[in-house]
């Protein structure tokens, strides 16, 4: 091996002058044959670098990590002897491994607990990866490498290959590491799920505060009802885009990301709403908002089902879906006092972009990383700063993929999924349908209570307090089946059993078939009939909408675990175009077919669909064995 010099002027480069146990601590070069000795002469004018024989190279095969590299040091007693070039000498194994490795005084380490036969453990090593095989693209092929590599740079040969990069991929350590998000506290976990909870109500929130403002909005603007309905539509458009595109990024890069750049940018566009002069900046921000803010709509549950584990998840759950509903239903209601006060239109955004930004302050402050390869990826990074093994590296780490690649394997997965799995499309079907009557009710009630019983126009809102009732009332009971759903998971070994979830939307399917036809046919006929009654059958369609939804949900994310995040963006796509649409067609329809009749038609569909759940719960687990993104 040839004889690398380098020449350096004292006046030149006074770093030279440094103390050798400076030197020592950080002077190590190697080639891809091994490690060099230095030597600095005595009067410092130069440094001359020499490569060590094959044998004095010899590394034991214990210690073959980057960390345990040998390194050659200075000999301080001989500096003052011209050209003299010093060699440590090969030790034996055990002399090699006590003064030849180079590395940081070790750290306190917590004593392991990993049991290789824990069916837990087993099952998050599996599925770690599974997610690195199918969510991260090992699978795909490697980027072409066009001509020859670059130099290494300063005349260094390429370093060698380390050994079973396996033995380098951080894990959890068994089933109790306290770093894996399920094992965190419980206050931990609390706070995560409040502050989530409260920025997926915020961009639900902000569907529907706009409702009563479209009257307004036609006025000012001098355009139609259903032109102005469209800056309802349009955000929920972006509720139905914006998944696509979050659900899978928030499985590569982790779920923080995606719902920072969602509270942050959604709030932008909301101040962007209130500061709008025209009908064509209004719609085009409400659109963004609404994609922006999405990513909580995907993102939040696969979150919840990242920090919440069998027993828990489904309450956790409640908490999500509550948020996504309750909000469209309140916000009308204050959206109505915003727009009649002296305040206007214009703070229905203000107030939104307020809440906006306030949540993406909560997010900043209080949410941790919750995706357990993002986590790992975390530890990994944490443990070559800490140990200066640069080969220490987690499993997300390793993926190489082009853009090609992303758009095929990630981001179109949402639309393959749920147009290939029979057990996401019906269930979704089933969802999006309740989703859109949702937001068809915010053009009902105005028709049936302020132009039906005469009502101001604030008041008329109130009604919509009779579905929050509801809703609560449902995630009650919904929350009321978890500990049987726990004991017949307990009893299959630990292992989710999605159909459980199911019982719940049975009966929901029936009580919000009861709210729609009691609705309906009560508020078609307001000189006889006290308005209390249409609103008391509101009860009955918020349980049913929360009891469907919530269970639904919570099959979809159990059926779908390592793929939550992209079966709820399949899920979010479908039903936000229901909900995009129901809403432009809904005047017309109440108009033209009557109030009952009109309800009657909405009651008769929700009746045909009462029997989805039941199917799935009976065939629910054959279906599931012939998926390839359901584990079984």
């Amino acid at each position: 091996m040839a004889m690398t010099t380098h020449h350096h002027q004292r006046g030149e480069h006074p770093e030279l002058t440094t103390e050798t146990s400076e030197l020592q601590a950080s002077n190590s070069e190697y080639t891809s044959n091994g490690y060099f000795a230095e030597d600095v002469n005595s009067t410092g004018s130069q440094r001359t670098v020499t490569a060590p024989n094959e044998q004095q190279l010899r590394i034991p095969e214990q210690c073959q990590t980057a960390s345990e590299a040998p390194v050659l040091a200075v000999d301080e007693k001989k500096k003052g002897e011209e050209n003299n070039i010093i060699q440590k000498s090969q030790p034996d194994e055990g002399e090699f491994l006590a003064t030849a490795i180079r590395r940081r005084p070790a750290l306190p380490q917590r004593t392991s607990t990993f049991n290789p036969n824990d069916p837990v453990t087993l099952q998050r090593m599996e599925s770690a990866r599974s997610i690195h095989s199918e969510i991260m693209g090992c699978k795909l092929r490697k980027k072409r490498v066009l001509g020859l590599l670059p130099p290494f740079g300063a005349g260094k040969d390429y370093p060698v290959q380390p050994p079973d990069i396996e033995t380098y991929i951080v894990e959890f350590d068994g089933a109790d590491d306290p770093m894996h998000p399920q094992n965190w506290t419980v206050r931990k976990k609390l706070k995560i799920m409040a502050v989530l909870g409260f920025a997926t109500f915020v961009v639900a929130w902000g569907s529907s505060i706009f409702s009563p403002a479209t009257f307004v909005i036609g006025q000012v603007f001098h355009v139609g009802t259903v032109t102005a309905i469209l800056a309802i539509s349009l955000y929920v458009v972006g509720f139905a885009s914006g998944p696509l595109i979050w659900g899978p990024l928030s499985e590569l890069y982790g779920r923080r990301l995606p719902t920072l750049i969602s509270t942050f940018t959604t709030a932008v566009f909301h101040m962007a709403v209130a500061r709008s002069d025209d009908l064509a900046s209004v719609m085009i921000c409400r659109f963004f908002a609404g994609f922006f803010g999405a990513s909580c709509l995907a993102v939040v549950p696969a979150s919840f089902a990242d920090i919440f584990g069998n027993k828990t998840r489904g309450m956790a759950i409640a908490i999500f879906a509550t948020s996504v509903f309750s909000g469209p239903i309140i916000a009308p209601v204050v959206g109505g006092f915003i727009v009649t006060s002296y305040l206007g239109w214009r703070w229905t955004a203000y107030l939104t972009s307020i809440m906006g930004f306030a949540s993406f302050a909560l997010v900043v402050y209080f949410m941790d990383e919750t995706y357990p390869p993002q986590v790992l990826v975390e530890k990994a990074q944490f443990l070559r700063r800490e140990t200066d093994n640069w080969c220490i590296l987690a499993r997300q780490e390793q993926s190489k993929f082009e853009l090609s690649d992303l758009l095929e394997h990630n981001i179109s997965r949402p639309l393959k999924m749920l147009f290939t799995e029979p057990i996401l499309f019906l269930i979704t079907l089933y969802t999006a349908f309740v989703y859109g009557i949702l937001y068809l009710l915010l053009e009902a009630y105005p028709i049936i209570f302020y132009q039906g019983y005469g009502m101001a126009f604030q008041i008329s809102e109130l009604p919509y307090l009779g579905v929050v009732v509801g809703q609560i009332f449902g995630g009650a009971m919904v929350v009321g089946f978890e500990p049987m759903t726990y004991k017949r998971i307990i009893a299959n070994g630990g292992r989710p059993i999605p159909e459980i979830r199911l019982i719940p939307t049975m009966i929901g399917g029936i009580l919000f078939t009861i709210g729609m036809f009691w609705l309906t046919w009560s508020g078609a006929y307001h000189s006889h009939v006290h308005w209390i009654v249409p609103t008391i059958s509101g009860i009955f369609t918020g349980m049913g909408l929360i009891s469907i939804f919530l269970s639904a949900l919570n099959y979809i994310i159990e059926s779908y675990l390592m793929f939550a995040a992209s079966a709820v963006a399949a899920n979010t796509f479908l039903r936000s175009g229901f909900g995009a649409g129901f809403p432009l067609f809904a005047g017309a329809m109440f108009k033209t077919l009557g109030v009952q009749w009109a309800g009657t038609l909405i009651g008769c569909i929700a009746l045909i669909l009462v029997p989805v759940p039941v199917l799935f719960y009976l065939y629910g687990k054959r279906l599931r064995k012939m998926s390839k993104y359901a584990p079984t």
